[in-house]
């Protein structure tokens, strides 16, 4: 039989180290992981958990015919006894604990509020078999992962039940711009810096959807492959995201996504596009899209005092639900017929300006080695965010793609270019315009950074206007490494 060759695992180096600092513990530990669909929390504990005594279980995802009693019977499965007919999770918690009672051991209950959301008395019977037997093992991990990020935090980590008794709680992120260069190396693609980046934009840094990267094809046949063809792996990905964490709700999360695809809006704009009359629930709705991780809430601030303004845009942060929804759904039927098999991506419409704003979404997310480029020490920071200033009688509006304020009165008006040619010298003209219109207070100093992919011409170069970042450079220089 042939040996299949474990999945790669890159990065998580912060994750784990704060993981494996539990075994200096001399009492049990309860750890709670969350984080996007197909963002690797399993496959960090499968990490962490190698060389040592493992137990996995995982729910099932939701559908009409999954029960409680569907969840526990699989549970019942997994802990080694198929067939027993549990009718209680207090009898499986039990029978979990008899097998657990010494020795150096990690558990992971994995999709947590798959398996117990169908069961009001699932979390109770678990905080009770901790406290009463699991948390004597003091060389137990018990870990509760899950995708639904909004449940974790209200049930568990904000629940007066667990309070006190999590050691270690971890929110998974995207992987930063590094350690996605490196899984792509480690997968064999030997794309441009370009290549990459245009792969990133739509992939963002979630693991498993760079993961399905063949190397073989370029930027655009492996972005029609998994996008545009009906039987790619991410064709179908934004149904099941939401079918998968919000179940009963997910037509109202998908409108409020769909809004915010089209641009960072304020709250109210939001609401009057949606014509919603409670405030109190879009907040709710639009808190627990910001708990999964697929939208920002950017605030705006006073640039002379560097104090948070009330104004604040929220924003699709995440890269494959906004290249879903302006470029790939509004293909749906033509995609179902594999009508993109002999069609360009670079012919759609908008296409450049698409990724463009891709591009920007993946620089924002990775704005910690944009201030180490600048030097940028973090004690050093006032405030960092895109920039908006509402147009008034005395001002002008104004939008910066990345503003970033320090101690010492400076302002970094940051740009976003992404484009497969050199900049021409047109872009310090439009930046120019642009900062004409910032409202700067007496005694500050702003300088411009371009941030780009494939390099300046020579005229932006000598004309020094610029700060130039050139995260090619990043991506080109740890290839070769």
């Amino acid at each position: 039989m042939k040996n299949l060759s474990p999945p790669l695992f890159v990065g998580r180096k912060d994750e784990l180290n704060a993981l494996e600092m539990l075994g200096t513990k001399k009492s049990a530990s309860l750890v709670v992981i969350r984080g996007r669909r197909r963002i690797g929390k399993s496959r960090l504990v499968q990490e962490f958990a190698k060389g040592k005594n493992f137990l996995h279980f995982s729910g099932i995802p939701p559908t009409s015919h999954v029960t409680a009693q569907s969840q526990r019977d699989v549970f019942a499965s997994q802990l080694g006894l198929p067939g027993l007919q549990a009718h209680d999770w207090a009898d499986l918690f039990t029978l979990l604990a008899r097998q657990t009672r010494e020795g150096p051991l990690v558990i992971l209950f994995d999709e947590i509020s798959w398996m117990g959301s169908l069961d009001p008395t699932f979390l109770g019977k678990l905080k009770n078999v901790w406290d009463m037997e699991l948390s004597n093992n003091p060389a137990l991990i018990l870990i509760l992962c899950g995708s639904v990020s909004t449940w974790i935090e209200t049930n568990i980590i904000k629940s007066t039940a667990f309070f006190g008794r999590i050691s270690l709680a971890l929110g998974l992120e995207e992987l930063p711009l590094r350690d996605c260069n490196t899984l792509l190396n480690e997968i064999g693609f030997k794309g441009s810096a370009y290549e990459k980046f245009k792969i990133l934009s739509v992939t963002g840094g979630v693991p498993w959807y760079i993961e399905q990267i063949r190397p073989q094809l370029n930027a655009d046949e492996n972005i029609k492959t998994l996008c545009f063809r009906k039987d790619g792996a991410l064709a179908h990905e934004f149904d099941l995201i939401f079918h998968d964490l919000f179940t009963k709700r997910s037509e109202t999360y998908k409108k409020i996504i769909e809004v915010l695809a089209n641009g960072p809006l304020e709250f109210k704009d939001i609401g009057q596009s949606l014509a919603y009359a409670n405030s109190g629930t879009l907040s709710d709705y639009l808190e627990d899209l910001i708990q999964a991780g697929f939208i920002t809430r950017d605030f705006t601030w006073l640039i002379k005092t560097g104090k948070a303004s009330r104004l604040s845009h929220f924003r699709l942060s995440d890269n494959y639900l906004r290249f879903f929804l302006k470029c790939m759904s509004r293909h749906k039927d033509k995609i179902a017929r594999d009508g993109f098999r002999d069609v360009s991506l670079s012919t759609l419409p908008g296409w450049d300006a698409v990724m463009g704003l891709q591009f920007e979404n993946l620089v924002l997310k990775n704005r910690r080695e944009i201030l180490k480029k600048l030097a940028i020490r973090a004690e050093d920071i006032v405030a960092d965010n895109p920039f908006f200033q509402r147009k008034t009688r005395l001002s002008p509006g104004c939008q910066i793609d990345y503003l970033i304020q320090t101690r010492f009165n400076m302002l970094f008006a940051c740009e976003v270019k992404f484009s497969r040619k050199e900049l021409s010298s047109d872009v310090m003209q439009e930046v120019s315009e642009k900062l004409s219109r910032l409202s700067l207070p007496k005694g500050f100093a702003c300088r411009p950074v371009l941030i780009h992919a494939c390099g300046v011409n020579e005229r932006v170069f000598e004309s020094q206007y610029f700060e130039l970042i050139d995260l090619g450079e990043l991506v080109e220089k740890s290839a070769s490494l």
